[in-house]
């Protein structure tokens, strides 16, 4: 993986931590709003993390796939993946 590790590791934990958060939300039978509020929050951390990645994929394994003149698998991976967010 091209991206911060750190940084990454970082944030998955915190998701991690958030999705104990909702577990434990709902285990207390809390307000469905609030559950869903951080739900909600939860998504929006992993689809950063997930775009931060998708980025670095993009500056650093399709930039090397293009130098080294064989791009077409490494573009049609990263194209997948972006239909997939579109979704």
């Amino acid at each position: 993986m091209k991206a911060n590790r750190e940084q990454i590791t970082h944030k998955l934990k915190v998701a991690r931590g958030q999705i104990d958060a909702v577990l434990r939300m709902v285990e207390e039978d809390r307000y469905c709003v609030d559950i869903s509020n951080q739900i909600l929050a939860t998504q929006a951390l992993l689809r950063g993390v997930n775009q931060q990645i998708l980025e670095a994929h993009i500056r650093m394994c399709v930039k090397d796939a293009l130098e080294s003149g064989d791009p077409d698998g490494k573009i049609e991976e990263a194209l997948a993946l972006l239909e997939k967010m579109a979704q």
